[in-house]
C-alpha cells in the first residue's frame, strides 16, 4: 500500500478506535495468494477480546466503505497484535521497558542487524537495549521492526 493510502486508513481508524478506549497498534496491507487483507490492530490495557474486535470491524468498515480510501477489493481484519507486539511508536519503548524484545535494524550496527534483550528504556532516542550481558543504545532512526518477544 503506498503511504499515502496508509496514511489515510490510518488517519481514519485511529480516532474512531481512541474513541473507544482502545489503541490502534498497526496497520498492513498486504496480498497473500489472489487477496489483498487489510489488517488492523487493536490493544488496550488487559487485553481486546473479540467484541473489541467485532465493533471496531463494524465502524471501520462503514468508514472505508464512505471514503473508499483503497481502490481493489480487500478482506478487513481487526485482531489483537498478539504475544508479540510490534513496537511500532516511542511510547511503546517506554510502556515496554524491562520486556525481552526483538529489534531488526536497517543497517548493521556494531557488528549485527538484529539484536534480542531485554528493553531498558528510551533515552535521546535511542532504544536502551541489554544485549549480551551489557546495555547498548540502538537510534531509532535504524529501527526497521521490533516487537516483543517470549523465550519458551
Amino acid at each position: 500500500m503506498s503511504n499515502s493510502i496508509l496514511n489515510k486508513v490510518i488517519s481514519l481508524a485511529e480516532p474512531l478506535v481512541m474513541e473507544l478506549g482502545l489503541e490502534l497498534v498497526d496497520v498492513e496491507y498486504v496480498k497473500e495468494g489472489a487477496h489483498w487483507y487489510l489488517r488492523l490492530y487493536i490493544d488496550k490495557e488487559g487485553g481486546v477480546d473479540i467484541d473489541d474486535c467485532a465493533e471496531v470491524s463494524h465502524r471501520i468498515n462503514e468508514v472505508l466503505d464512505k471514503e473508499n480510501p483503497i481502490p481493489q477489493a480487500y478482506m478487513l481484519e481487526v485482531s489483537s497484535p498478539g504475544i508479540e507486539r510490534p513496537l511500532k511508536k516511542r511510547e511503546d519503548y517506554i510502556k515496554y521497558t524491562g520486556k525481552l524484545v526483538s529489534i531488526h535494524t536497517t543497517e548493521v550496527f556494531r557488528e549485527y542487524n538484529r539484536f534480542t534483550g531485554n528493553l531498558k528504556g528510551l533515552a535521546d532516542d535511542q532504544v536502551i537495549l541489554e544485549y549480551e550481558g551489557r546495555e547498548i543504545a540502538i537510534p531509532l532512526s535504524l529501527i526497521e521492526k521490533a516487537h516483543l518477544t517470549f523465550e519458551f
